[in-house]
Formats: C-alpha cells, sequence, structure tokens
C-alpha cells in the first residue's frame, strides 16, 4: 500500500508540475504531503490552515483529476493540517530536480492598516478609570502574542476603545519591525466577507486577516446573530491565535454578556484578558481637554475647562466635540471665551448631556437594592456597618458619576461636606486593594448607566 501511495502520488505530482507554472507548482502543489492513499480516498496534509483553504477552493479539483488520470480510478481528496511541518522540507518528488525548502507565501511589502495617526498612547490621557485597560494595552504592544492573547476592551460609547486598541497599532509598527498590522470594524470585516463571497475571492479575503501579525477587530459585538460570519471569524481568531500572533477586540459589553454569539467564540474572546474602560473622572476630563487644547494650540481660561469638564461627563468624543467647537469659534470670531458666550454655544451639547445624566436618588436607589437595604437607611442617621458602608459607596458613586459638587452630595445625604470628602477618600482607597470590590463598583456603574438611558428612553 506505501508502494502506492509512492507511485501514485508521485505520478500525479509529475503530472501537475507538467500543468501547471514553475511558480505555481513550488507555492501551491510542492507544499503537499502524502499521508496515505487506500482504496478510494486520499489523505494530504499540509503546513498550515491557509494553505488548506486555498487548496480547497482553487486546486483540489485539479489534484483530483491529475490522480485520476494517472491511475484510471476516482478519488476523494481529504486535506489535513499538520502544524508540525512547518520546519519540514516538502516530500522529495521523483524528479531530478532537488526539492524546494517548505516557505510560506510571501507576504505583500506593504499593507494598508487603516489607522488614525493621532490615537498613539502618547496621547491618551491615562487615568484612575482607565489605567488598568492602558497598561494591559501597552504591555500587549511591547509583547505582542506573549502578554495578553485575545486582549478584549469593553465599555461605553466614547470612552476611548478605538483610541486604546489603535495605540498598540500604533506602537508595534513604530518599531520598525517589518510587523504586519491590521485595524478593522466588525461591520467593515461583514461588508468585505459579503464581497469575497460574491466575486469567488474568499482565499484572498482570508488570506488578508489570517496572515496578520496583529488584528485589531472594533465592536465585535456586531457579529451578534450573524452565523455565517461568526463561523468565519471564528477560523479566522484560530489561524492568527495558533500562529501565536495578537488578537485585539473592543465591544460594547462584556464577552459573557454578548448574546446572539456562539459559545465557542465567547470561550475564545475570554482566552486572554478582558478589561474595562470606566467613565473618566473630573480630574482625568480636565486633563484631556487640556491636552486636547495643547493640540489644538488652543489658549483659554481654566476655569472654563472645569466648567465644561463638569457638565460634560457621559463620554471623551462629547467633551473633545464641546472643545473643538470652542476652538473654532474663537478662532472665526477672534472673540475671548467668556462663561455666557461658552453656555450659548455649547448648550445644545450641555442639554443632551443632561438627558442622560445620573442621578444621585437613582444611583442611592441601586445601591440600596444591591445591598438589600432601604434608601431610607442610606440618607438616615444610622451607622452599623451593613448600612454605613454601602452608605459610602453610594457617595463615592455619587461623586464619581455626577456633575453634583461635594456640598450638594452631602445635603443628598443628610451629610456635611467633609463626610463625603472621607467616603469617597476610604472607597478609593479600599478598592485599590480589593479585587471584588472593584468588581462590585464596575458591576454598580454599569447597572447605574443602564437606569439612567432606560428612564430617558422611557420618557
Amino acid at each position: 500500500m506505501n508502494k502506492q501511495k509512492n507511485t501514485l502520488w508521485d505520478e500525479a505530482v509529475r503530472h501537475l508540475k507538467e500543468t501547471l507554472s514553475q511558480e505555481i507548482f513550488d507555492k501551491w502543489i510542492a507544499v503537499i504531503h502524502c499521508r496515505s492513499i487506500k482504496e478510494d480516498k486520499a489523505i494530504l496534509v499540509v503546513g498550515n490552515d491557509f494553505y488548506q483553504s486555498w487548496l480547497v477552493e482553487n486546486y483540489i479539483p485539479l489534484i483530483k483529476k491529475a490522480l485520476s488520470i494517472v491511475s484510471g480510478r476516482t478519488f476523494e481528496i481529504e486535506l489535513m493540517v499538520d502544524y508540525n511541518l512547518v520546519s519540514d522540507s516538502p516530500v522529495e518528488f521523483v524528479t531530478k530536480e532537488k526539492p524546494r525548502p517548505f516557505a510560506s507565501p510571501k507576504r505583500p511589502k506593504e499593507v494598508k492598516t487603516n489607522l488614525n495617526k493621532n490615537y498613539t498612547f502618547d496621547s491618551f490621557v491615562v487615568g484612575p478609570a482607565n489605567q488598568f485597560a492602558h497598561a494591559a494595552a501597552l504591555a500587549s504592544a511591547q509583547a505582542p502574542s506573549r502578554a495578553y492573547n485575545p486582549l478584549f476592551i469593553y465599555g461605553e460609547v466614547g470612552l476611548g476603545k478605538t483610541h486604546l486598541m489603535q495605540s498598540i497599532g500604533d506602537f508595534i509598527l513604530s518599531k520598525k519591525t517589518r510587523k504586519k498590522v491590521c485595524y478593522t470594524t466588525s461591520e467593515a470585516f461583514l461588508n468585505e466577507y459579503i464581497e469575497a463571497l460574491q466575486t469567488n475571492s474568499l482565499a484572498k479575503f482570508r488570506k488578508k486577516y489570517r496572515t496578520v501579525d496583529a488584528l485589531l477587530i472594533d465592536d465585535i459585538h456586531f457579529l451578534a446573530g450573524k452565523d455565517r460570519l461568526q463561523e468565519e471569524f471564528f477560523h479566522t481568531f484560530n489561524a492568527i491565535f495558533e500562529n501565536h500572533k495578537q488578537i485585539v477586540m473592543t465591544s460594547d459589553r462584556p464577552a459573557g454578556e454578548l448574546s446572539g454569539l456562539e459559545a465557542r467564540l465567547v470561550s475564545r474572546f475570554e482566552y486572554g484578558l478582558v478589561v474595562e474602560l470606566e467613565s473618566p473622572d473630573m480630574e482625568t476630563r480636565v486633563a484631556i481637554l487640556r491636552k486636547k487644547c495643547d493640540q489644538l494650540n488652543l489658549s483659554i481660561d481654566p476655569s472654563l475647562l472645569f466648567y465644561i469638564a463638569e457638565r460634560i461627563s457621559s463620554n471623551i468624543r462629547r467633551l473633545e466635540g464641546a472643545l473643538i467647537r470652542v476652538a473654532s469659534y474663537i478662532s472665526l470670531t477672534g472673540q475671548e471665551m467668556d462663561r455666557a458666550k461658552l453656555e450659548h454655544l455649547l448648550r445644545d451639547t450641555l442639554d443632551q448631556e443632561k438627558k442622560h445624566s445620573v442621578s444621585v436618588d437613582g444611583i442611592q436607589k441601586i445601591v440600596a437594592e444591591h445591598f438589600d437595604i432601604r434608601v431610607s437607611d442610606i440618607v438616615g442617621p444610622r451607622r452599623p456597618k451593613n448600612i454605613a458602608w454601602p452608605r459610602q459607596v453610594a457617595m463615592y458613586l455619587s461623586r464619581t458619576m455626577t456633575n453634583q459638587s461635594f456640598p450638594v452630595i452631602g445635603e443628598a445625604f443628610s451629610r456635611n461636606h467633609a463626610t463625603i470628602v472621607h467616603a469617597c477618600q476610604a472607597v478609593d482607597k479600599r478598592q485599590m486593594e480589593d479585587l471584588k470590590l472593584r468588581q462590585t463598583i464596575s458591576l454598580l456603574r454599569q447597572r447605574i448607566e443602564h437606569q439612567a438611558k432606560k428612564t430617558q428612553n422611557d420618557l
């Protein structure tokens, strides 16, 4: 049987060599190993998924025809992948030529990355709400596929997920290591996939995405409910991961909360590290505005920056958009900016912000529900531990999730300014040391923001 395998396969290879061009033969046929030929089935092996998918789509009928011609019989072809073949040479053919060493298909010299040149680590403002995500992203950029792979970043719209993801790509490319970085959105991935199906160019599509050194894909939640696209991305993910290349994804929710996704995809998304981007606190928002002023070469009264940061807290995109509007006004009119002009200029943005703002009352209700106590306990005078601690958590969330000052928050809790300051410091310090508390705070933030949006939608 082994003699039959060698004879039939060698003869089929010789026939293909005479039929195909030297370049095609060397690239796609010479890499195939024949593992066995039994009765009406030939088992062939290649060294990676890319070869497998390309051969299945383009050359299997030709190989079947070659085997049929040299044997007078029809064979079914099973094409398998064996990653141990990567360093091997292809089988020796019965020819006078020496076997060519195994080589992966050449990559294009220049690849379009779609990266925004302004999205770098240098331009990303780090604060308590994004410090962990920033550190994870930087580690992934410094050691692609070796630090955290995949890296899954989630958070609400406008908090910097795309900025952080593209910073990874920028950092990798800055090292001049000829790495191939590809950034795309899930929607763009879908559109390219559909086009590839329509034009019979799936192999080209798969080569583009499965041979990268780093795949950065935005809005992965867009895959939900799209079965064929999920199937395609599943194999793309596996090919990249198994080749020890970096994968970074973003989503508006944690992987485990994405409905409409196959369990096998969700499990892969959670292979590496899942990190959250939260809404920036007051100090970080001011720092973001100051950095943006430097980029725009804009001189504006610091008190006005604080005014903007106090009243726009939902997302960074809206915050920066407000400042750009101010810069445009100053540039076009040549006038200085004051509080009255600022309020008038940003009236639409501020009204929109109010619609999605979180209230102290809403925070108190959700915290009370979580800790199984009454709102009256939180705002009342009682001080047992099972009430005092939830009260401090509610105070902390009120300070970090609303635009209210310490005195206003104190009034809402029937406490003075100093009590609110102490509560915020206590919770902040404790959560730095307590992972479980950080998770609780994160969960409460999500519930509070979700309830605020639901309330607005019901209005």
